[in-house]
């Protein structure tokens, strides 16, 4: 099975974009007092049309396993799951599952600096290295010129200039020298690879960017990045149980599923440094999770947002760059917002409909045909009084 590069994950938001089915941000379990709609579960004939999308889902694309959440204006209306959190065991996949989310962490990443910039304790437009910078000269004595003219908004809106997976280099520099601590590979990131662009101008995916944002709410809050985030965002939105995931099998958390890759995919599912991914691609988390965080900045009034209203909308605002990128977050005119992810043995999406919607999907595995966007948009679909 041919191994999913960034390149393709990125046709395939460019063209969910195109076509208007596009993922979004969801809500938490109950409803604010305010609320009157009564939620309409899914039938027992719902509920069996939703399991066999599953059913064919796993079928083609070989995922021993699938975990989703659906909410609608604030209150949880199906979680789910199927198929096999460990094959060898027959354990099955749970709501309760814990999957690495891989690239759904930036929206999170995002949300965490946006709590520092309402707290006064960063601006959009701040430098990020040099004497005026916030990472001063940790990594360099002296940083190329258009690597000092890197600020945060062109971090979060991945206009830095480069770094990214798909450009000329083709180095993303988060899955190079694994051995490396963020310290160690910033420092040798910076001084082996040059950006190709000058910041502002190009969009250019680039996870290396959102582990130097990782960085940047440690130096601001003297806290390591999971920590913050946890304090600042997480308990804010009533999760207890995301963490920052191990490397190796034998680090797998208590209900964790088990990655599998591919037949012919040559991909070693436990080979990478995914601790070190933390503000890029490190969380670990249920779908339920992250529709709570979802709920708790989709700029509804349903379910009390952790952040200001004018603070969601330049969080969700695109630059001249990428008409469907803001700052971490994907998004269209509908509006929906949304991020996807993928790393060797797992897939996932978080979206946030302009209806109302939010919900999320796990795989334990990624395969060239293995689409959770189409995937949930069939199976909510499948209950008309979602009106999706």
């Amino acid at each position: 099975m041919k191994q999913i590069t960034r390149r393709t994950c990125l046709k395939r938001m460019a063209l969910a974009a195109a076509s208007g089915v596009v993922p979004a941000v969801f809500r938490p379990l109950a409803a604010t007092a305010t609320q009157t709609e009564t939620q309409h579960l899914p039938t027992e004939a719902e509920k069996a049309a939703i399991a066999a999308i599953a059913r064919d889902t796993m079928e083609k694309s070989n995922a021993p396993g699938l975990s989703v959440a659906v909410a609608r204006h604030g209150e949880f209306v199906y979680q789910q799951g199927f198929g096999l959190a460990d094959k060898s065991a027959g354990t099955p996949v749970t709501p309760s599952s814990l999957f690495r989310i891989a690239s759904v962490s930036k929206p999170i990443t995002s949300v965490a600096v946006f709590t520092l910039i309402e707290q006064g304790r960063l601006k959009l437009d701040d430098l990020i290295f040099g004497a005026d910078g916030i990472l001063k000269f940790d990594y360099m004595e002296k940083y190329p010129d258009r690597v000092a003219k890197i600020t945060l908004h062109h971090l979060l809106t991945h206009t830095c200039g480069g770094w990214d997976n798909t450009g000329k280099t083709a180095v993303d520099p988060m899955f190079y020298k694994p051995k490396l601590n963020h310290r160690e590979l910033i420092t040798w990131t910076l001084h082996n690879l040059p950006l190709e662009n000058e910041p502002g101008t190009h969009y250019a995916y680039s996870n290396f960017g959102f582990c130097l944002l990782g960085r940047v709410i440690e130096k601001i809050t003297g806290q390591p990045y999971a920590e913050y985030v946890k304090q600042a965002v997480l308990s804010k939105c009533g999760i207890k149980d995301m963490r920052i995931g191990g490397n190796t099998l034998a680090q797998r958390a208590p209900d964790e599923v088990i990655y599998y890759g591919q037949a012919g995919s040559g991909t070693d599912v436990y080979g990478m440094n995914v601790t070190r991914m933390d503000s890029h691609g490190g969380w670990i988390a249920t779908p339920s999770d992250l529709v709570r965080f979802a709920m708790h900045v989709d700029g509804f009034k349903t379910m009390p947002n952790i952040l200001a209203a004018d603070t969601i909308k330049d969080m969700t605002t695109a630059t001249a760059q990428n008409a469907n990128y803001a700052c971490g977050w994907c998004v269209n005119r509908i509006p929906n917002w949304w991020h996807s992810g993928s790393l060797p043995g797992t897939l996932t999406i978080m979206v946030r409909t302009g209806s109302g919607l939010c919900w999320a999907a796990f795989a334990n595995t990624r395969a060239e045909n293995l689409d959770l966007d189409q995937m949930m948009w069939k199976m909510v679909k499948c209950v008309p009084a979602w009106h999706a």
